[in-house]
């Protein structure tokens, strides 16, 4: 299988060609109902999360949620 290289909160990343950003995330030890995500420079909808397949140079910035008081 061929990979590609994206860059995720800065980090280069070798990941599988076509992968899914669910999957990347699940990959990552991530939560999608727990984290806010930016693909090349547009904040991502919880339902357009599904739709997204990561591409060669691809960036993405993930923050995580964190609830507290």
């Amino acid at each position: 299988m061929s990979q590609i290289s994206i860059t995720a909160n800065g980090q280069s990343l070798k990941v599988a060609a076509q992968t899914a950003l669910p999957s990347f995330l699940e990959s990552q030890q991530l939560q999608r109902d727990r984290v806010v995500v930016e693909y090349n420079g547009h904040a991502v909808t919880p339902q357009a999360i599904d739709k997204i397949l990561l591409q060669e140079g691809d960036v993405l910035e993930i923050v995580r949620i964190v609830a507290g008081g």
